[in-house]
């Protein structure tokens, strides 16, 4: 399959541009002249790289696509900076940014569109979210996925594309931000200090991100479009989550619990329901919760100890 992937620099863009090399695919990837390619920089050889901007069409991004002619486009990028993300302006860039893709695709002869949705448009309060759960975003970011959803459904159809909307639940494995929640507590336990935390009963959703690279992948191959959830279907409390992490670094003492209030507004729990991905394409991830955790734990040595 010749395929076109933006964002493949980023945490799960990477895993997926990986997996696909290995699929056999022919890989092109859009990447900006000042990207930082360090999760794929070995595995650049085995990419076509496209330079240009998605948010700056007229750096030549668009014209190279009628020679491609991608019989698929993977388009991950998006703006995700850990505790900005969620409430920042530049998600309706990303918004706007992403239809004249779609439609210059549809023109280059694209049939299948992969743009990944989130758990952020779901209403929360609703516990397990299925597909047909109802949709009620309380952020910027969910309702800009959830915005750019409608307007591509409704569109699809008639370019002649399939779209598929994996919406992703909580992805943690290696080459994450180093701010966010598992890569947090690993990077302080190693260094010696502590992780000041919540009551942590909080319930989440949390795949390795190897296998929501999988999952995503599963999905293109079947016969689903529209939403699909790509989570593990278990709920794990984050305290769990967290004393785990403090168990495989021999420092429980360093997970500090109840230390901190709840945030206001945070949902108490979190789920996919994952029934639709699983009857339509018999995945099952590679990771448990235990061996995710110490595959990420080894990989922060590693990267730690290089950097």
């Amino acid at each position: 399959m010749r395929v076109l992937i933006t964002g493949a620099t980023g945490f799960i863009g990477s895993q997926l541009a990986r997996l696909l090399v290995q699929e056999g695919c022919e890989v092109y990837a859009l990447l900006r002249p000042e990207s930082d390619p360090w999760r794929i920089r070995d595995l650049l050889p085995a990419l076509q790289v496209v330079e240009g901007d998605l948010l700056n069409p007229e750096k030549a991004w668009s014209e190279p696509l009628d020679a491609i002619r991608p019989e698929a486009c993977f388009h991950f990028a998006w703006y995700t900076e850990p505790g900005v993300f969620l409430q920042s302006a530049l998600n309706l860039q990303y918004l706007v940014a992403s239809v004249p893709l779609a439609m210059r695709l549809a023109e280059a002869g694209c049939r299948k569109l992969v743009v990944p949705g989130s758990f952020s448009e779901y209403d929360q309060s609703l516990g397990y979210l299925a597909e047909d759960s109802a949709i009620r975003p309380n952020t910027i970011y969910g309702s800009a996925k959830s915005a750019l959803y409608q307007g591509l459904a409704l569109w699809a159809p008639s370019a002649g594309i399939d779209l598929l909307w994996p919406r992703l639940f909580s992805v943690y494995g290696p080459g994450e931000h180093e701010k966010r929640f598992v890569p947090a507590v690993i990077t302080a336990a190693l260094r010696g200090e502590a992780t000041r935390l919540t009551p942590g009963e909080q319930l989440r959703d949390y795949l390795h991100v190897a296998d929501v690279a999988g999952a995503v992948w599963a999905a293109v191959q079947s016969d689903l479009t529209g939403p699909v959830n790509i989570g593990s279907g278990q709920p794990v409390a984050i305290r769990e989550l967290a004393t785990r992490i403090g168990a495989i670094l021999g420092r429980p003492d360093l997970i500090r619990l109840g230390d901190l209030p709840y945030r206001e507004g945070d949902p108490m729990f979190v789920c996919a329901n994952t029934q639709l991905l699983r009857n339509a394409t018999g995945w099952k991830p590679r990771f448990d919760l235990e061996a995710g955790l110490r595959d990420t734990v080894n990989w922060w040595r590693e990267h730690l100890e290089r950097r």
